[in-house]
């Protein structure tokens, strides 16, 4: 498995590998002791936690016709931005792992933002 970096950085293959097997699963996210990786199609990403300065949960709802009516579906993300852009909008199987992975995060980078930029300042 070839592990592909958010940021620039020159790490060992099989040190990732090692770090990847042990780390815990939510959803396509995996948290390994210094280390965040997620898979996207066949590629796993990774990011150091040093590196991280905002994270935060994004909702977007989709507009979903459904058998009595029309509704709106939640749709769950984590954004992991770096000091000046977003570095990636990963894709979660629900809240209760959004809200599960935030808190997780939080412990293990206490000096992150987790809250979202207003949207006239994103632009």
């Amino acid at each position: 498995m070839k592990f592909y970096p958010l940021k620039e950085s020159e790490e060992n293959q099989e040190s990732l590998a090692a770090e990847y097997g042990e780390a815990r699963e939510i959803g396509v996210v995996r948290l390994g002791e210094a280390h965040l990786y997620f898979k996207k199609g066949r590629k796993v990403y990774y990011i150091s936690y040093s590196s991280i300065r905002r994270a935060f949960r994004r909702v977007m709802l989709v507009p979903a016709k459904l058998c009595c009516g029309k509704g709106d579906l939640q749709v769950e993300h984590l954004v992991i931005c770096s000091e000046t852009e977003e570095l990636a909008q990963i894709g979660l199987p629900g809240t209760r792992a959004a809200k599960g992975l935030v808190e997780e995060l939080r412990k293990r980078i206490p000096d992150a933002d987790f809250t979202a930029k207003p949207a006239k300042e994103r632009e």
